[in-house]
């Protein structure tokens, strides 16, 4: 389960009167497109000229620094300035893409990129900006039919044999967010950004951004959009992941597309693999970027299923799957007397060790391919190394990100903890909640042939593999500089013991004794066969502290992650 956020830490920090950025706010409002951004902008830069000290303050925050375009591309709070998503940002995004592909490309063609969109505000603008950016500057563009969830983008990129894909998306993100989310073609196949693309792409969006107005650049409205044959490509070849067995006839469950753009391509593919459409929560089943019925869209939240759990008890559902809002994560829950409400909601790994069992038992069902491999995250559980011993598969743990875990050599299923599953590599490469449901909606109905569910599915990894654990606790913090103090703390005094359990060994993977350097993460072993992974969160401002441990039973299991937790929540209160 995830645990509630805990406070953030007090530490003590000297401060200076900030200079207000006049030149940076003035230049950007002469450039900004944007009637509502631009108003937006004007009221605050007036304001801070009458002397008001909040919007300076405003001021320094939208222009102090800009986002930083990594390998998850962009992703910030809606709003004018340098430091939010915007028409301007935007806009220096795609110019510098196209840039970039320009340099990249061969004599014989335009590079051809695609671009889809989702249901969150500002998203179908800022694809339109993109497409009219990209055909102005010599690209073949080619926009997506309508909003639509990431894989059909990351589908598209691989089957229109695109150079790169851009897909306009926050995901899981608050309502007020919004993102850019860049994947490559070619040798990349399709999956998202990692270095040096990414520092190379941010040069050339710098440059953009330095050369100033953006109305000098180039637009085109000569781009194209795509016709409804690539998302009937994803919906034919993603209904092949599980077609329905006898055992799906009269399977009662639950959907949600959390306010997202899941349910028009989900129940196509239903039809076309067979299965019984869900009931729907109703009040989340179309696209609404306000998302009013959650106070954060992700279903790993406290709350954010209540609506889907309250129809599940009120139709006697088997079991709920939910999408977030762009469709790239899955979260399930099942029946259990002894949960609260009678329902409890499936941990990321407990879901990933299933389609992974599913993986290896279908890999060697099949004549295991030499090198084919299961692979995760790094802090995703360390149950489907032992999963793929198992059935004779490579195993591969990665950095987090399914830019990393799409690159695993041989990979024939590969999941994070966060949600997030790839169970077809050869047609998305990348995490998809849609394929994912369509895997579990199998075992489901598989398991519904035999008179057991997916609790019972559980019980039986357990006796398989053994009982292992997972758990979560986070730090939210509102100044970035307090996760680094938190680490750095930890880096200076490591601790000996967590709770009653002894420390084995402490590793800084951004420092390793051997290898090169596997990012910003701290990892512990203790005694009792447990581990502890410290890693700041890549899309929120949160310190994550990811918590595995194996036990006899599954009791024996809870109770050890249990005592854990408490440890951690222990040495977090001894910090700061």
């Amino acid at each position: 389960m995830t645990a509630a956020d805990e406070p953030v830490m007090g530490v003590g920090v000297e401060t200076t009167t900030p200079v207000v950025p006049w030149d940076a706010a003035r230049a950007w409002l002469a450039q900004d497109p944007d009637p509502e951004t631009r108003d937006e902008l004007a009221a605050v830069i007036a304001a801070a000229e009458a002397g008001d000290a909040v919007a300076a303050a405003d001021l320094v925050d939208r222009f102090g620094t800009r986002l930083a375009f990594g390998t998850a591309g962009l992703r910030g709070r809606l709003g004018a300035g340098s430091n939010r998503m915007n028409r301007v940002l935007v806009t220096q995004a795609a110019a510098g893409l196209a840039a970039y592909l320009l340099e990249k490309a061969g004599p014989d063609a335009p590079p051809v990129v695609v671009i889809g969109y989702d249901g969150r505000r500002g998203s179908a603008r800022f694809a339109q900006d993109s497409a009219e950016i990209f055909a102005g500057a010599g690209l073949r563009a080619i926009l997506l039919p309508r909003l639509l969830p990431t894989p059909v983008l990351a589908f598209a990129v691989r089957h229109l044999g695109a150079d790169a894909g851009v897909m306009v998306t926050a995901s899981h993100n608050p309502p007020d967010d919004n993102g850019y989310k860049v994947y490559l073609g070619g040798a990349d196949d399709g999956s998202q950004i990692v270095p040096p693309a990414d520092a190379e792409i941010a040069a050339h969006i710098q440059r953009v951004a330095d050369a100033g107005d953006i109305s000098a650049l180039p637009r085109s409205e000569r781009y194209e959009t795509a016709d409804d044959a690539v998302v009937e490509a994803y919906v034919a070849a993603t209904a092949t992941v599980a077609p329905a067995p006898a055992g799906a006839n009269g399977m009662r469950w639950v959907y949600t597309a959390m306010h997202g753009v899941g349910t028009e391509t989900m129940l196509r593919i239903l039809d076309a693999a067979g299965y019984p459409h869900p009931v729907q929560v109703a009040e989340q089943a179309e696209p609404d970027g306000r998302f009013p019925t959650v106070a954060f869209p992700n279903p790993e939240e406290p709350g954010a299923m209540d609506l889907a759990l309250e129809t599940a008890r009120a139709n006697d559902a088997e079991f709920i799957l939910a999408n977030d809002p762009d469709a790239d994560r899955l979260a399930v829950a099942i029946p259990d007397a002894a949960a609260e409400g009678g329902w409890r909601r499936l941990t990321g790994n407990q879901i990933g060790l299933l389609l992974g069992w599913r993986a290896a038992r279908r890999a060697a069902e099949g004549g295991t391919t030499p090198g084919a491999s299961l692979a995760c995250s790094l802090v995703s559980s360390p149950a489907l190394q032992v999963v793929a011993e198992r059935y004779g598969l490579d195993f591969h743990a990665t950095l987090t990100g399914f830019k990393w875990i799409s690159r695993a050599p041989g990979l024939v299923f590969g999941f994070e903890e966060a949600l997030g599953y790839l169970v077809n590599p050869e047609t998305v490469k990348d995490k998809d909640g849609i394929s994912a449901a369509i895997a579990i909606l199998g075992l489901a109905a598989e398991a519904r042939e035999q008179g057991r569910a997916l609790g019972d599915l559980l019980a039986e990894f357990d006796a398989e593999f053994g009982s292992f654990a997972s758990g979560q606790v986070s730090v939210r913090v509102d100044d970035l500089a307090v996760i680094g103090r938190i680490t750095a703390a930890l880096r200076a005094a490591p601790p000996t013991r967590i709770g009653d359990a002894a420390v084995v060994s402490f590793e800084d993977l951004a420092a390793p004794v051997t290898g090169p350097p596997l990012g910003d993460i701290l990892r512990l072993w203790l005694e009792g066969d447990a581990r502890i992974l410290v890693r700041p969160s890549g899309t929120e401002p949160k310190l994550k502290l990811y918590l595995d441990v194996r036990g006899d039973s599954a009791a024996d299991a809870a109770s050890r992650l249990a005592a854990l937790e408490a440890g951690v929540r222990g040495l977090l209160a001894t910090i700061g």
